[in-house]
């Protein structure tokens, strides 16, 4: 695993817990409410943590970012699918947003580390 997306994965985890841990009865039902608002539902998890990267990247929240490309990648998204995502993020939040992307670039890079390639759209003829 890269080291930038273990170290990412580490320090969540780790504070994550921390904050749990306490079972502040606001914060842990705002957890709760974050997991259960990303499940299968009308719209699929896939299509829910475009949106949450989309909008993440307009409020320029790389820890954010990091978390919902983490989740794309894990539900096999495309390079395709998230840079166009990327491209819609751009187009909400601007140029502001071209710093994030940078590193939005550098980590979806990071989890593909090992790989030959990127998960690739099927070419169509």
């Amino acid at each position: 695993m890269h080291p930038l997306v273990e170290s990412f994965q580490d320090y969540r985890a780790q504070m994550n817990a921390r904050i749990l841990g306490r079972n502040n009865k606001v914060i842990n039902r705002l957890f709760n409410l974050d997991t259960h608002a990303y499940s299968e539902g009308h719209l699929s998890v896939k299509t829910k943590e475009f949106i949450g990267l989309a909008a993440s990247l307009v409020l320029r929240c790389d820890d954010c970012v990091k978390y919902h490309l983490q989740r794309c990648y894990e539900l096999n998204a495309t390079t395709e699918e998230v840079f166009e995502v990327f491209g819609l993020a751009c187009l909400i939040g601007g140029t502001i947003v071209i710093p994030h992307l940078r590193r939005a670039v550098e980590f979806w890079d990071a989890l593909h580390q090992g790989r030959s390639e990127h998960r690739e759209a099927p070419q169509t003829t």
